[in-house]
């Protein structure tokens, strides 16, 4: 079951961690992010990130296809709110 707590938690987790991934510029910053996020995914909700990733295990943990993860995760929790 996913809780309303878990998908708050992670809505507010993931849209401030986008916010300062998109207009960074930072190499470093953009790959603390991305380690924090992938962090952050290890120890979520199982049943949240299956439903958030569409069945992708590498989802929000593949460096070329971050950004546009994290973007599909934020709007994705957006609408379960």
């Amino acid at each position: 079951m996913i809780t309303k707590d878990s998908i708050e938690t992670a809505y507010s987790f993931l849209h401030q961690k986008r916010n300062v991934y998109i207009h960074s510029t930072l190499d470093w910053q953009k790959d603390d992010i991305e380690y924090a996020i992938s962090s952050y995914v290890d120890d979520m909700s199982q049943e949240l990130y299956e439903a958030l990733s569409n069945g992708r295990s590498d989802f929000l943990r593949d460096h070329k296809r971050f950004e546009e993860d994290i973007t599909v995760a934020v709007g994705q929790l957006e609408k379960k709110l």
